[in-house]
C-alpha cells in the first residue's frame, strides 16, 4: 500500500509572528502551527509544507499574495541562500520587537514567575559590520546557485571560501561580500581564495577528507588590530609559506598571522598547536581602559560595542559598593570579572576551560587588577560547599552560562548559600526561564533587560537581576 503523502499546500495564509530560530509563524486551517522559513510577519502567502507533526507543520512560502509593511530590502546578495542573517528582510525595529516578545514569552510561559515590567530591549547602534570574529571554510566543490544550475554553462571554478549551507555539513557557499565584519575582512577572504586558486593550492573536500586548505579565521578588535589564522589539513611547507607570505605582504596591517596544521576529521582547533608565523600571537581588545589579550582560542563577545553595553548593565544590576565578595560563574576569560572588580572587594571567577582561565589571569595581571582570583574546572564540581568555605561566602553572584543554562547542581548550590543578589546573563531565555523558576522560591526577579548583540538574526541576550526574598 502506498504511503500517504503528508505534504500539503495552504493558500493565502497570513504570517502572524516570529518564533524560535528565526522561523516565521502562521496557523493552518486545521489549527496546527506552521513554522515558515522564508517569510516576515504580516506577509500573506501560499505555503508548501514539507514536514508534518502532531501539533505543527514546517514549510516555505512559495507564492506571496501580499507583502508585509515590516519588510525591508536585504542588503546582502547572498541572503536566502546563506543562513547567517535570516532576518535581514525585516526592518530592524521589528527585529527588536520580536526579540523582546520572545524573552517576555519565555520568562512568563516557561518560568511561570512574577516579573517586573521588562525594560525595552537595547538595540545595537551598528546593525551591519559589527562582528569581531568570522570563520570561513574552504571547499573544492562549492554550492551552486539556482541561476548557475539553470544557466546550462559549464562551471569551471568550483572553489569556495565561505559559509556552510544550513543543514549541510559538506556544502560551502562562496561568499563575495559579507556584511557582518568590517574591512579588510572581505578583502582578505577574497584575495586568499583568488591567490590559492591561481597557484593551485588545493581546497579541502570534507566528504573525501583531502585538500590542503581547511578554514580561515579573521579576528578584529576595537583597537584596530587584526588576527588571521589559516588552517591546513596537512603540512606542505612550500604551499603554506607561499600563501602566508602573500597574506603578510598584501595586508601589512595584520597584527597576528598564524596557522594550524590539523589532520583530524573535524575543524576544531582547541586541541591543536597554533603557530605564529608573523607578528604577535595575540591581539588586544580594550574596554573602559582595560585591555584584554585575545589569542586564537580565546572566547570574547563577538560584538565588541554591545559587549560593553552588556557589561555595563551587568555591573549596574550588581549594585556593588566596594565591600562585596562577588563570584563570577562561567567567567570565560574573566572579562566581566575584571570589568566589575574596581567596584567590588574581591571577585572570584570559575570556568571549565583551563586556557580561558590562563587568559583571565594574564589579563588581570596586565591590567594591574589584584582583587581577582580565577579557578578552572567543571562548575558543578568546583562550586561546592568546600570551595565556598575556603574562598568566602559570596554577597553577589554573576552567572553567564552557555546556552544550556546552569547545571541543576549549580542552581542547588546557589540555593544552599543564598547570596543577596544574582545577576543572570543569558544567551537563551528558555533555559534562563527554567533556572529562574528553580530559584523563584528564594529569589524575586526585580529587573529584566534584553540586549541585542546580533542584528539581522534571531539571537538575543538577556540580563536579569534577582534579589533574595526577605
Amino acid at each position: 500500500m502506498a504511503r500517504k503523502n503528508k505534504k500539503k499546500r495552504f493558500e493565502a495564509i497570513e504570517i502572524t509572528g516570529a518564533g524560535a530560530k528565526g522561523k516565521a509563524i502562521a496557523t493552518a486551517p486545521d489549527g496546527r502551527v506552521i513554522f515558515v522559513d522564508n517569510a516576515v510577519p504580516g506577509d500573506v502567502a501560499d505555503i508548501q509544507t514539507f514536514q508534518k507533526r502532531k501539533s505543527y507543520y514546517k514549510g516555505s512560502a512559495v507564492n506571496f499574495v501580499s507583502y508585509s509593511d515590516k519588510r525591508t530590502e536585504p542588503v546582502c546578495q547572498h541572503f536566502g541562500t546563506c543562513g547567517g542573517c535570516k532576518w535581514q528582510n525585516m526592518d530592524y525595529k521589528y527585529q527588536l520587537q520580536y526579540k523582546q516578545d520572545e524573552i517576555e514569552n519565555n520568562l512568563k510561559r516557561l518560568g511561570k514567575i512574577e516579573l517586573p515590567e521588562t525594560t525595552p530591549i537595547l538595540g545595537s547602534e551598528d546593525i551591519y559590520f559589527y562582528r569581531n570574529k568570522m570563520e570561513f571554510s574552504f571547499s573544492d566543490s562549492r554550492w551552486l546557485t539556482l541561476n548557475e544550475i539553470n544557466s546550462g554553462e559549464e562551471i569551471k571554478d568550483k572553489n569556495a571560501l565561505g559559509f556552510h549551507i544550513p543543514g549541510m555539513w559538506d556544502k560551502i557557499l562562496n561568499i563575495k561580500k559579507c556584511h557582518l565584519q568590517e574591512d579588510p575582512s572581505n578583502a582578505i577572504r577574497n584575495e586568499v581564495r583568488d591567490f590559492a586558486t591561481k597557484n593551485d593550492i588545493p581546497f579541502f573536500n570534507a566528504r573525501n577528507q583531502e585538500g590542503l586548505l581547511r578554514t580561515l579565521m579573521i579576528r578584529t578588535s576595537s583597537t584596530g588590530e587584526i588576527m588571521v589564522l589559516i588552517q591546513f589539513f596537512y603540512e606542505d611547507k612550500a604551499k603554506r609559506e607561499l600563501l602566508l607570505d602573500f597574506v603578510a605582504e598584501r595586508f601589512p596591517e595584520i597584527t597576528s598571522l598564524q596557522y594550524v596544521v590539523n589532520e583530524k576529521g573535524n575543524d576544531t582547533i582547541y586541541d591543536q598547536d597554533v603557530i605564529c608565523y608573523k607578528g604577535r600571537d595575540h591581539i588586544f581588545e580594550e574596554m573602559e581602559g582595560l585591555k584584554f589579550k585575545i589569542n586564537a582560542k580565546s572566547f570574547y563577545q563577538t560584538n565588541s560595542a554591545q559587549a560593553y553595553e552588556l557589561y555595563k548593565i551587568t555591573r549596574n544590576f550588581a549594585e556593588l559598593t566596594g565591600e562585596e565578595l562577588v563570584y563570577d560563574l562561567y567567567t570565560g576569560t574573566g572579562t566581566i570579572a575584571q570589568f566589575v572588580a574596581k567596584q567590588a572587594k574581591k571577585v572570584i571567577g570559575v570556568e571549565a576551560v583551563p586556557e580561558a582561565i590562563e587568559d583571565a589571569k594574564k589579563n588581570a595581571e596586565y591590567n594591574n587588577i589584584e582583587n581577582t582570583e580565577f579557578f578552572a574546572g567543571d562548575m558543578k564540581k568546583v562550586f561546592t560547599q568546600k570551595f565556598i568555605e575556603k574562598h568566602g561566602h559570596p554577597d553577589v553572584i554573576i552567572t553567564d552560562p552557555p546556552r544550556d543554562g546552569m547545571h541543576k547542581d549549580v542552581v542547588a548550590q546557589i540555593i544552599r548559600i543564598l547570596p543577596e543578589r544574582i545577576v543572570y546573563v543569558s544567551c537563551n531565555s528558555a533555559t534562563q526561564a527554567r533556572d529562574l523558576a528553580l530559584l523563584d522560591e528564594h529569589y524575586k526577579v526585580t529587573k529584566v533587560q534584553p540586549v541585542d548583540m546580533f542584528p539581522q538574526t534571531h539571537h538575543v541576550e538577556n540580563v536579569v537581576r534577582l534579589e533574595l526574598r526577605k
